[in-house]
């Protein structure tokens, strides 16, 4: 299983370096949400710090929908699933292998979005830099569940439509448990049972895909 994720995971990175979607497009788009929504608050320094934590997940959330559609659609290309199928690969390992490049994909957009909080929200960087681990148990879970739902929509004529409306539901405890725990972190305090919480989802989301992955692949 780990070898066919590996192979799987380096394939969706080689494609992503050759094309470029996450920088010329997800990344931007990333950028763009949260200017706005800087620009939104006001220049009230207590004002943006305080809405800082919620603001990064959402545009970290809005922009991972565009990763997850990217990831999904690599695997709908004529002949691109059937091939996989063909050689054999564990779906475990092809789980895995797609949500391990969607979280390089997911941390890489996190950590510019946390630079866009230094310099537009002014939040204080250390207490920034103590949320890190916390934001990388969010983004696994973000991937895993990415990963699940683009092979629930892969192939259909309205994945690009449907996609949002199943996914931004499925993700929303992962917004709110790491809105909560970076908030508590850049106030000073710790991330307490958020991370705890996030951990938990994390591996449940993982098990659950490892387990669904095949199925889903051969329902759609």
């Amino acid at each position: 299983m780990l070898h066919d994720a590996l192979l799987v995971a380096g394939k969706d990175l080689r494609i992503e370096l050759r094309s470029r979607v996450l920088l010329w497009q997800v990344l931007p788009f990333g950028i763009l949400a949260l200017v706005l929504f800087a620009l939104a608050l006001g220049p009230s320094e207590a004002v943006l710090r305080r809405g800082a934590p919620g603001l990064f997940w959402l545009a970290l959330l809005l922009a991972a929908v565009l990763a997850i559609a990217r990831s999904a659609g690599i695997e709908s290309a004529e002949g691109t699933r059937a091939s996989v199928r063909l050689l054999g690969l564990d779906p475990g390992g092809v789980f895995l292998g797609k949500s391990c490049a969607l979280l390089v994909e997911l941390s890489a957009l996190g950590l510019v979005l946390d630079l866009g909080l230094l310099v537009l929200f002014h939040v204080d960087a250390a207490r920034l830099a103590l949320a890190l681990p916390l934001a990388l148990l969010a983004v696994v879970a973000l991937a895993a569940v990415g990963t699940i739902y683009g092979a629930l929509v892969a192939g259909t004529d309205v994945a690009g439509t449907l996609l949002p409306l199943l996914v931004l539901p499925a993700l929303s405890p992962v917004l709110i448990a790491g809105e909560r725990g970076t908030a508590s972190v850049l106030a000073g305090g710790g991330p307490g049972r958020w991370a705890v919480l996030l951990a938990v989802m994390a591996v449940v989301y993982v098990a659950v895909g490892i387990v669904l992955y095949g199925p889903l692949e051969e329902a759609s």
